[in-house]
Formats: C-alpha cells, sequence, structure tokens
C-alpha cells in the first residue's frame, strides 16, 4: 500500500499519543534525507525516523538505533542548534494530506520560549523534510528546491511554506453527502479514478476498496452514477474512513504463499482471501514491512553474482548439450553402414570392377531388395572395410557423444538445483552456504575475501517441528541436502523430495514412531513448498525409507538415485508445522 493519508493518518495519531510532551535528547542523521530524533517520554525512550528519501519515504518509531557518520551535515546542525532539548508539544496531519507537521517549544539564545515545525512530506519524489519557523517561513531543508526545478513552490530557506494544491484535491473528512454528490457530478471519469483526483489522501488502492464496497462494477463515470449510486459511495466512504475518525485502526501485513504483498492500517476486503499478520502499533507494521522487504532485495543484490554465474553456466551446458544431441543424431547412420559392410561381404563376390552399386537382399529384413553405393575405385572387399570403418568412427562417437551428454544432463540438474537453492535464500549465511557449494564443486574459485573481512557462517537446515511432535528438517543447499540425507538421518527415517524438479531433501526423524497420515502429508507439503514447483498449485513428492537412498561415487553434492518409493499430490504448504529457531 502506498504512504497515503490514511496511512498517515494512522501514524499521526500514533506518534501524537506516544511522542506528545516528549523532550527531544538526540539528533542524528543515520543517512541522506533521513533524520532520527531520540525522543524521551513519559513511557520512556523513542526513536523516530523520518525519512524523506525519494525512492523510499516514510516514518515510524524505530525499535532500535542506527549509526550515524562522523561527519554532521548542515541541516543536522541547524536541527540540532534549535531543537536538542526541545519539548513535542503536537503531532499533526493537515486535511488528510501525505504531511506529518511536527510542532516543537523550544528556547532560544536568549531563554526565551518559541516554536518551530519539523515538516515531513512523503510525496513520492517531491518528498522533503523542511524547518519551519513560527511564522511560516522556511528555515531549511533536507533537499532544496528552487523555481527553476518547480513553478509551484520554491524550497529554500526564506521562503514562505505552503502546501501546494495543484489538483484542487477536497479533504474527505470536510465533506457531506451534498458537496460530496457535487464534485463527482462534475467528474467525468471512472467512480475509482475520480475518488483519487478529488480528494487528498486517497490512494487508487483506498479509491478501489470504496467503490467496492459501494458495489459499483466501474464501467460508468462517476458523472453518471445515479443519486442512490453517489449515497452509496458515500457511505462507503464514511466507512473506510470511521477507523481515521474514531483513531481506530488495526495495522496489518498481508501475504499470499509466504510472499510479502502489502500493509494496510485497515482491512481491505481486495485482500479478504490473503493471510494477515496483525501488529500491535502501525509503527510495528512499517518497520516490520520495509525490512522484509529490504532484507529481500539486499538479498537479491548480494546474490547477483552468484545468479550471473549461474546463467551464464546454465546457457553454455545448453548450448553444449545442442551440440551433442546434434552429434549423437548424425550417428544415427552407423547401423546402415555396418549393414553396408556385411552385405558387401556376402555378395560382393560377383561384382564387376568399376561398378557403381551393389543390388541385393537384405536378409536382415525379408530378403527384401536394397541398392548399396560403390566406390567404383575400389573393390568389393576394399568397400566393405570402408563402411566398416564409418561405422566404427560413429559408433566411437555415439558410445563417447551418450556420455557426454548424460554428463551434461547431469550439470544442468545441478545448476538448476543450485538455481532453486538461490531462489529459496533468505540470508547472507544460505548465500555463504550456496557459494561454498559452488567453490566445492568447481564452479566458481575459492576466496578468503578481503583482508580482515568476516565471513558469514554457512546456514543450518531449516528446522520445523509438527503439532505431533515429529521433526522435519529441510535442507537449503545441495550440501545441507547431502548432510541430512546420508549424515544425520537414520535409516527408518523418512525421506522426502519433490518429483523431477529440483528442490530440498526434507527428512522426517521419526525416533522408532510411526509416522501419521497427517504427518505424512505435511511432509510432503514442506518438500513441495521448499521446491521450484509454483506454490499456488498441486505438486508431486517422492518418498521412501532413508535406507532405500544411494548416491553414486560420481554425483554431484545433493544428487541421489532410489528405487523403491511413494508417491503422493499435495499442494505445497508450511501450515500446521513451527518453525524451530
Amino acid at each position: 500500500m502506498a504512504f497515503d493519508g490514511i496511512t498517515v493518518a494512522a501514524l499521526v495519531h500514533e506518534l501524537q499519543s506516544v511522542l506528545a510532551g516528549g523532550r527531544i535528547a538526540r539528533i542524528a542523521e543515520p543517512e541522506a534525507n533521513e533524520i532520527l530524533l531520540t525522543v524521551k517520554t513519559s513511557s520512556g525512550q523513542q526513536r523516530l525516523i523520518l525519512c524523506a528519501d525519494p525512492s523510499l519515504p516514510l516514518a515510524y518509531l524505530a525499535s532500535a538505533g542506527k549509526p550515524s557518520p562522523l561527519q554532521a551535515p548542515s541541516f543536522l546542525m541547524l536541527l540540532r542548534k534549535h531543537l536538542a532539548g526541545g519539548r513535542i508539544l503536537s503531532v499533526t496531519q493537515p486535511d488528510l494530506e501525505r504531511v506529518i507537521r511536527i510542532e516543537i517549544e523550544h528556547l532560544d539564545e536568549l531563554g526565551d520560549t518559541c516554536r518551530k515545525f519539523l515538516i515531513l512530506e512523503l510525496m513520492g519524489k517531491h518528498s522533503n523534510l523542511i524547518f519551519v519557523n513560527e511564522e511560516g517561513m522556511i528555515l531549511d531543508a533536507v533537499r532544496h528546491v528552487s523555481g527553476g526545478v518547480s513553478s509551484v513552490r520554491e524550497v529554500l530557506p526564506g521562503r514562505p511554506y505552503f502546501i501546494p494544491n495543484t489538483r484542487e484535491k477536497h479533504s474527505p473528512l470536510a465533506l457531506d453527502e451534498a458537496a460530496f454528490s457535487a464534485l463527482l457530478a462534475e467528474k467525468h471519469a471512472p467512480a475509482e479514478k475520480a475518488l483519487n483526483e478529488l480528494l487528498t489522501g486517497i490512494s487508487p488502492l483506498i479509491a478501489g476498496e470504496i467503490s467496492r464496497l459501494a458495489g459499483l462494477d466501474g464501467s460508468e463515470t462517476a458523472a453518471e452514477l445515479s443519486a442512490a449510486e453517489r449515497l452509496r459511495l458515500f457511505e462507503a466512504l464514511s466507512e473506510v474512513l470511521s477507523p481515521v475518525r474514531e483513531g481506530a485502526y488495526s495495522p496489518r501485513i498481508y501475504y499470499h504463499g509466504g510472499k510479502l504483498i502489502d500493509f494496510s492500517p485497515i482491512p481491505l476486503s481486495v485482500y479478504a482471501q490473503e493471510e494477515a499478520v496483525l501488529f500491535p502499533s502501525v509503527s510495528a507494521m512499517l518497520e516490520a514491512f520495509y525490512a522484509e522487504r529490504s532484507s529481500a532485495g539486499r538479498i537479491r543484490q548480494k546474490s547477483a553474482d552468484l545468479r550471473h554465474i549461474l546463467t551464464q553456466s546454465l546457457e553454455r551446458c545448453s548450448k553444449k548439450r545442442d551440440i551433442q544431441q546434434k552429434q549423437l543424431k548424425d550417428t544415427e547412420k552407423r547401423d546402415k553402414y555396418r549393414l553396408y559392410g556385411e552385405l558387401i561381404r556376402a555378395y560382393g563376390y560377383g561384382l564387376e570392377p568399376g561398378a557403381k552399386e551393389l543390388v541385393c537382399e537384405n536378409y536382415y529384413n525379408n530378403n527384401e531388395e536394397i541398392r548399396i553405393p560403390l566406390d567404383e575405385t575400389l573393390n568389393a572387399q576394399e568397400n566393405a572395410q570402408k563402411y566398416f570403418e564409418r561405422y566404427q568412427k560413429l559408433r566411437r562417437t555415439f558410445d563417447a557423444t551418450t556420455a557426454q551428454l548424460a554428463e551434461t544432463d547431469s550439470e544442468l540438474a545441478y545448476l538448476r538445483s543450485v538455481e532453486s537453492a538461490l531462489a529459496l535464500a533468505e540470508s547472507e549465511q544460505d548465500l555463504a552456504g550456496i557459494k561454498a557449494e559452488l567453490a566445492e564443486t568447481g564452479w566458481i574459485r575459492r576466496s578468503g575475501g578481503k583482508k580482515g573481512e568476516k565471513q558469514p557462517k554457512p546456514g543450518k537446515p531449516l528446522h520445523y517441528r509438527s503439532a505431533e511432535g515429529f521433526d522435519y528438517y529441510v535442507g537449503k543447499n545441495n550440501i545441507q541436502n547431502e548432510e541430512l540425507s546420508f549424515r544425520f538421518a537414520s535409516g527408518n527415517d523418512w525421506w522426502f523430495h519433490i518429483k523431477t524438479l529440483p528442490g530440498s531433501h526434507v527428512i522426517v526423524k521419526t525416533g522408532g514412531r510411526e509416522l501419521s497420515d497427517k504427518g505424512f502429508e505435511e511432509a510432503a507439503a514442506l518438500a513441495a513448498w521448499y521446491s521450484s514447483a509454483p506454490r499456488d498449485g498441486k505438486a508431486e513428492v517422492d518418498y521412501t525409507r532413508r535406507k532405500e537412498l544411494k548416491k553414486p561415487a560420481h554425483y554431484r553434492p545433493g544428487m541421489v538415485i532410489y528405487h523403491t518409493n511413494y508417491s503422493m499430490v499435495v499442494r505445497p504448504s508450511t501450515e500446521g508445522l513451527t518453525l524451530i529457531p
């Protein structure tokens, strides 16, 4: 969800209740365009993050501090000069705008009480953090905006501060039903778009929510709606805004198949079928959401080199396989050349010198007549020998290419298994394990890293426990898979793996107990979850006793064979299992 007016309203409600009356003990700038205020309140010390970064503007109460650069920027020094020791009087939001206005009381150089405002504008690429005095004049800003950049408003010291309303939007909190209906009557756009364009703080997602609650299909423009439809739309708007008026929010993060989707301070019908995780505060929700999204982005960034290596290796192996298959196809004539040689030896005694072909019966095919081309410069024995030599050459090529093709297929299967493990990687430890595996198998060079640089420790397999008390272990890379299957598991433990696709080995430690039908289903669903199979469908999973697994000497890590197994079709899931840290 965008940082829209409703999210800001929920956050402002929380900040007002927590920070009002608190004193600013410390001001830091951990990153460019970001300010961290440490505030001492009656409930304890609070850390307020105010970020005006154009790519990710946000604000929340952080659970932990952040390190600051050694040299303080000029904007930070100005804030420290005026606001250090100041008391927060209020945190407000003007007209459901994406603006957080913090009013601070402090003492000036003469010891007189005065007020300043720290204003965070959460407006995408136009986001800014602006320091304003009591008269409404800008003292400074994180990002200066001159008249050459914006013709609407200059954000420079000495300029008056105001919130530009370039699209003539209206506050939905100040509209009654008649005024709302009048606005819609003049808007020739679909209802959802009209709500977004006419009202402050209403994002496209919330506009769609209001339209769904009103039962509109979006085919008519706002101006074409009947009076009854406009009334339903106004009632839906009032329902969505009721948490804002009452200050009653229920912050949540939505997931689909374990993957992060969105956050919202209010329930959204569009995500009614998705998993929702509730949070005690808006800040906790925002911190968790952006930490998880940032972590995923960071892991993806750090895995870029490994993904590049895997992509190149897969491309090379695929090209090599295409060449080998073509070579194998070229050897299909080998048996024909052997047959020619045998038939020439059998029937060539009557050939005239200089004959260009031999017409004879093929005793391998019901004595059907066959014509064999000959080299007229050679006799029958020499022509037969020539065909036998061609046969022997193609047979040697066939045998060698068949072995090479099997090796290439093994390489492709292995690389796809590493690719699957990389897609499931969730931490730097996971990446370290994959990197170590690729180094061990010779796909990348071993590297000790820079001198003095700490290398992340390889991670451990995942450990789940069922409600019945069974322990399930999941390998996150091929080395872990091999460790689990051949060193950790006992002979009568159960082994699970997705059928014909790359995926993790899942070991169920039975401890001598019989695994229930529910246990088999949970383990199979877990194996499907940690595989390359789509998570929104069904997948077939093989399972067998650990003692049935074999690993030929030439096989790569994590590769096994088995001849006695069972299979079941399940939906990928971790439901009913508890992840053990």
